[in-house]
């Protein structure tokens, strides 16, 4: 039992065969998903195409890029959507100063309206940092101490400084397809640090694609490539390794064990 806990197939990259990839994923028995929002404008579609498959859940949330379309964004506005038992997480939010350098307060203003979202909900954070660890780092922390909540560092990318941040405060630190790549051995030495009841698994589809698949459109299926590569880091069969990983994802996003 495979777990894909982060994806994007309701991107129009999927427009042409959405259902097929969902047949496929089930086939290499991927049976839970993540259908993460990044737009929460869209969710409620998401939210349409997750009931129509009992396995996929979705989020409410606005990603870093899109931060300066909502600029009056706050927790209550994010939390309207939770009520909806498909939408189990908060976010994809955060701070990605890579493309986004010249938004950086109104990224600040918008994450702190997610973890507030965190914070009264009790719903996990996901959690998107791209070139700004001292500024995730310095929120996280800060707003932990406040009160703390729960949530995950997605597609995880950056230094083992904000890796072991994320660790303090009880996050989880989810594996993308980089961890396959060639270039990619700096941080598969992170995630051999990572402690096995903290992993997570994920393709951030439609984009990773891991290897053999790098330079194609990713898909939920291959979620088993990343899986192998971290499974044989960790030194395990790759069934142990997805049954801890889906055990962690139902641990963190709880709302989904409750579901069934």
């Amino acid at each position: 039992m495979f777990t894909d806990s982060h994806c994007h197939i309701n991107s129009v990259d999927f427009d042409e065969d959405r259902e097929n990839v969902v047949l496929r994923a089930r086939e290499m028995k991927v049976d839970y998903i993540l259908d993460v929002s990044d737009d929460i404008a869209r969710t409620p579609q998401i939210v349409d195409f997750c009931q129509r498959h009992k396995h996929i859940y979705t989020t409410s949330g606005v990603h870093p890029e899109l931060a300066v379309n909502y600029p009056d964004l706050d927790a209550q506005s994010i939390l309207k959507l939770t009520d909806n038992p498909y939408v189990v997480g908060i976010g994809e939010c955060g701070l990605d100063y890579f493309y986004n350098g010249d938004s950086i307060k109104e990224q600040k203003k918008v994450f702190a309206a997610h973890i507030e979202a965190a914070q009264q909900s009790g719903l996990p954070l996901i959690v998107h940092s791209r070139d700004a660890d001292d500024d995730m780092i310095y929120m996280l922390q800060n707003a932990y101490k406040e009160k703390p909540f729960r949530g995950e560092l997605h597609c995880f990318s950056s230094s083992e400084k904000l890796c072991k941040a994320g660790l303090e405060i009880g996050f989880y630190i989810s594996a993308s397809g980089i961890i396959t790549f060639k270039n990619g051995e700096a941080l598969r030495q992170i995630f051999a640090l990572v402690p096995l009841d903290r992993l997570l698994i994920e393709t951030d589809s439609p984009f990773l694609a891991p290897v053999p698949h790098r330079g194609k459109r990713n898909e939920p299926a291959y979620v088993v490539n990343t899986a192998q590569v971290l499974a044989d880091l960790k030194g395990m069969d790759i069934s142990e390794l997805a049954r801890i990983t889906t055990n962690n994802f139902l641990h963190l996003f709880n709302k989904v064990k409750s579901n069934g």
